[in-house]
């Protein structure tokens, strides 16, 4: 089992070093404190009263790493998995990894110091992730819910590129061709998934696809208002306009309010994603729903499972979103 003198070793620092990074009790540079916690992973360091711990007994806890201030979607997500976790006798230790994989990674580490018996992450990036290689190798109980970049893990989401393809029929079979689409952060697989989707659903109904027309990497609202009015005011400007998010179907609204356009007698808007006052909005918005409650349940299912049976096949569910047609698009 590795110690903190294995980890100085590697690190080429003192112990005295590995210990203020580990404990935030001195200001380390930034370079030598990835060096620590590259160590750290590499070796699967704990403290040794952890580990001892962890190799005799279980907590009944579970960590969740998940950007629980940014994204409205994953608040329901979080209450769904809180709830299924307490009837399964679970507690849940809830980590905020603000969409940030270097914090993300601190985040993963210290629920595992602090005797978890497994986590569930939403990953803020894809393959090249320190916290999905950290659990990886060391072997914790994980499931992904919503982002599945790892087939090495459980995980849970939705059928995100069919559901984008069939947002894209809805508008052309309202007359549309020139569509555009705003994703999320383009580090996420569910933005990349929406934006293969789009292209499909283009593709199918035979119109060429305007890379152009697809916008990825939006982190704000500001980006997104700022997208979605290049879109609005091209030579060629679009008719249609899908947000990959909440975030991005607010700021094509606005956009839209900006530009002194109707919705949908000037410009048809859907969404993906739901939220509590999309049926309240004049005109209500279509939308593609995520089935939150039971990604949630289903995630905690899984990870309990992985909990009492440590070996087998990883297992990936998609679940399918439910299609909530109101009047955005132009439908009565």
């Amino acid at each position: 089992m590795a110690t903190i003198a294995d980890v100085a070793r590697l690190a080429g620092v003192a112990t005295s070093t590995v210990s203020h990074v580990l404990n935030g009790t001195r200001f380390v540079s930034p370079e030598t404190t990835s060096a620590v916690r590259e160590a750290v992973r590499a070796l699967g360091y704990a403290p040794n009263t952890v580990a001892r711990a962890l190799a005799r007994s279980t907590t009944n806890t579970i960590g969740l790493a998940i950007s629980s201030t940014k994204n409205r979607y994953f608040s329901d997500v979080i209450n769904a998995i809180e709830e299924e976790c307490s009837k399964l006798g679970m507690m849940v230790l809830l980590a905020n990894t603000r969409d940030d994989p270097e914090c993300e990674f601190e985040m993963v580490a210290a629920l595992h110091q602090r005797r978890v018996d497994g986590i569930i992450i939403a990953p803020s990036c894809g393959l090249n992730n320190s916290a999905l290689t950290y659990l990886r190798d060391q072997r914790i109980p994980s499931v992904m819910v919503d982002r599945l970049p790892d087939v090495a893990l459980d995980g849970v989401g939705v059928e995100n590129r069919r559901a984008l393809a069939a947002m894209v029929t809805h508008m052309v079979s309202h007359g549309h061709e020139r569509i555009g689409f705003l994703a999320g952060q383009s580090n996420f697989t569910t933005a990349l998934e929406r934006a293969d989707g789009f292209r499909d659903g283009l593709l199918v109904h035979g119109i060429p696809v305007d890379e152009a027309r697809i916008s990825i990497g939006h982190t704000d609202l500001a980006t997104a208002r700022e997208a979605a009015t290049r879109l609005l005011t091209a030579t060629e400007p679009v008719t249609a306009l899908i947000g990959g998010n909440n975030l991005t179907t607010i700021g094509i609204m606005l956009a839209a309010q900006d530009c002194g356009m109707r919705v949908p007698t000037d410009l048809a808007v859907a969404g993906f994603d739901d939220f509590d006052w999309a049926d309240a909005f004049e005109p209500r918005l279509t939308a593609m729903v995520q089935p939150c409650h039971e990604i949630g349940r289903m995630a905690a299912t899984l990870l309990k499972r992985r909990i009492d049976f440590a070996t087998g096949e990883t297992e990936t569910i998609r679940l399918n979103p439910t299609f909530a047609i109101r009047n955005s698009c132009g439908c009565k």
